[in-house]
């Protein structure tokens, strides 16, 4: 597969992009360095690779939505990426793109074990969300193979399953709502508790 060549306005725009990312996201958050930016050419697709322009790691929706916002108004493209553990390539970036990787934002926002409701952050990985509920006697029933290191963020884009989905469903028979952030930086929540949810 030949990649895509990059937008060179883009490109050329790379100073202006990095120094507004760094104005909205800390210091360590923002990653140009060609070497450091290896890390984020592939997922575990690798017969296909492509260095991005830059990498960000938010820690909050908050962060998620400014560095949507700025990369919007730039025209530039975002990959986002979880843990980088699909075989599928939906985390493969071009070298004019900036990848908004997760895994900073991996906390468990909320439990409510009389109604089975867990809510966590995006970059939490699959079995983490067991190990915050099975000391009350829960888990959490999808369970794909890479499920020691894949985030939810991706099992929701992937519709992940495993060995427990022939008795609980994939991903999206266990999940009861999203907050998600456009690409023009706008936050929606979609779905909610049970008593709230329509047709999610």
């Amino acid at each position: 597969m030949e990649m895509p060549a990059p937008d060179a306005a883009i490109l050329s725009r790379k100073p202006e992009l990095v120094a507004r990312l760094g104005a909205v996201l800390p210091e360590d958050a923002v990653i140009t360095d060609p070497a450091e930016t290896l890390a984020y050419e592939c997922d575990a697709l690798t017969a296909y690779r492509c260095p991005p322009l830059a990498v960000v790691l938010p820690a909050t929706t908050e962060e998620v939505a400014a560095t949507l916002a700025i990369c919007h108004e730039m025209g530039v493209p975002v990959v986002p990426r979880g843990s980088g553990t699909s075989l599928a390539g939906g985390a493969l970036p071009t070298a004019d793109s900036v990848v908004l990787g997760v895994a900073r934002m991996n906390a468990v926002l909320e439990t409510d074990f009389e109604n089975r409701f867990v809510r966590v952050q995006a970059g939490r990985t699959n079995l983490s969300v067991t190990g915050a509920v099975e000391d009350e006697g829960f888990f959490y029933a999808p369970d794909p193979s890479s499920q020691l290191a894949c985030a939810i963020s991706g099992n929701i884009a992937m519709n992940s399953g495993g060995a427990h989905c022939l008795k609980y469903g994939v991903t999206t028979n266990n999940l009861m709502g999203v907050r998600m952030v456009l690409m023009d930086g706008t936050v929606i929540d979609l779905g909610g508790r049970a008593s709230r949810c329509r047709g999610l």
